[in-house]
């Protein structure tokens, strides 16, 4: 056999250190697994009263599923607050009736146009904030349906005083078209293992904004959420925050399941743009390191190299196996997900597009989200883009962990 270039090299380096930390990322996928977070139903624990926050911007997909799940938890006291920041957005109606079902002791519907910044998430946010009646806050994406445990569950870390802020894992549901998988397996086959070795290793720290408990008085203390209103990546910047006064972070290894709604390609190619301009944003040495874990498109190239000889197909070959061995066993073992296990072939095709929003991720500086595009600075704020009309800003979250999302 000939010898390899450097280049070919290059290529190969990667595709060897990505598929043993795919491995690497199983073993830690299977061991949090193994151990699953059970509410805590010891009848001695003073549960303190809870507002959950639901922003919502519209009507998403299974939304009414999303919002009813939030007035079905098993708790002693809570507040729902579903906030809009429009008298026009077309889910009040929705709201109103899911009030008068449940009982305004229950459930509160915030319509507040607050503008605090660009991240219209935030702006809701705050909306949301200002009818809220407990200082012990649930922060819950209008797209994540939640289990009646869920509130006992991530509320339970913070009776420890030195704990900042809890978070649960998510994963992806309710994918039909074939972008929509791609999202899904983003998310469930990429984002969730890697997410889970920054957890065991505690090789990043992270805050996944999606489902996220924490007391009002620590948002105080960091500067409110008004401060947070520029951000791209607002759940980040809101953890580093707060553990870098000291307080502690705790991820719980408890999925709550996220519903993708993507409308079109169009929309998922910007999405996944969005998920790495958000790691960027948050962590760009660790972005750029992640080259090196990235087996698929570097065998392809590996391939490429070789034109096409017998070595490259091999390594091809090789590499495709293990990363579709290993994601699905993610997904079925460690995620429960048999969706993402259909949609496995989809994989290698996720990953190759993965490497163009990688690279754009670090030459594009603007972002789009709600069909709003912004400007994205260095230090991650966003600036509204010239021209550009804000009317669907942030309004929905995203989650950032250096890749991580």
């Amino acid at each position: 056999m000939r010898e390899l270039t450097v280049l070919q090299w290059a290529c190969l380096i990667p595709v060897v250190v990505g598929s043993l930390y795919s491995i690497v990322c199983l073993t830690c996928v299977l061991i949090v697994r193994a151990k699953p977070v059970r509410p805590q139903n010891n009848p001695t624990v003073n549960w303190p009263p809870v507002t959950i926050l639901k922003p919502v911007h519209g009507l998403e997909k299974n939304l009414e599923q999303n919002l009813r799940s939030a007035c079905w938890q098993d708790y002693p006291q809570y507040q729902v607050v579903f906030s809009v920041q429009h008298e026009h957005d077309p889910a009040i109606p929705l709201l109103r009736n899911l009030q008068a079902e449940f009982g305004p002791e229950l459930l509160t519907v915030a319509v507040e146009n607050r503008q605090a910044g660009s991240n219209g998430k935030i702006n809701n946010l705050i909306g949301g904030l200002a009818h809220a009646r407990h200082d012990v806050l649930v922060i819950s994406d209008s797209d994540v349906r939640l289990r009646p445990d869920y509130l006992k569950t991530i509320v339970a870390p913070l009776e420890d005083p030195d704990v900042g802020f809890v978070c649960t894992l998510y994963r992806a549901v309710m994918a039909d078209t074939w972008f929509e998988k791609m999202e899904l397996l983003t998310i469930n086959a990429e984002l969730t293992p890697n997410i889970i070795f920054a957890l065991m290793t505690g090789s990043a720290k992270f805050c996944l904004g999606a489902s996220t408990a924490v007391r009002r008085s620590t948002l105080d203390e960091i500067g409110g959420l008004s401060s947070l209103a520029n951000y791209l990546v607002e759940d980040y910047e809101m953890g580093r925050r707060i553990w870098s006064q000291g307080k502690r972070m705790v991820c719980l290894p408890y999925f709550v399941d996220t519903i993708v709604d993507l409308k079109t390609a169009t929309a998922w190619w910007n999405h996944l743009v969005y998920w790495d301009q958000n790691n960027r944003a948050a962590r760009p040495g660790a972005l750029l390191s992640t080259i090196i874990i990235r087996p698929v498109p570097c065998a392809v190239l590996f391939a490429l190299s070789t034109l096409g000889s017998w070595l490259g197909l091999i390594v091809i070959a090789c590499t495709i196996v293990i990363r579709l061995i290993v994601a699905g066993i993610v997904m079925w073992w460690g995620v429960d997900d048999r969706e993402g296990v259909r949609a496995l072939w989809l994989v290698p095709f996720r990953d190759m597009a993965a490497l163009g929003s990688w690279a754009l991720a670090f030459t594009k500086r603007t972002t789009v989200w709600r069909d709003t595009e912004f400007v994205l600075t260095k230090d991650g704020r966003l600036v509204l883009q010239e021209g550009a009309v804000c009317e669907n800003s942030l309004s929905q979250g995203t989650t950032s962990v250096s890749q991580s999302r």
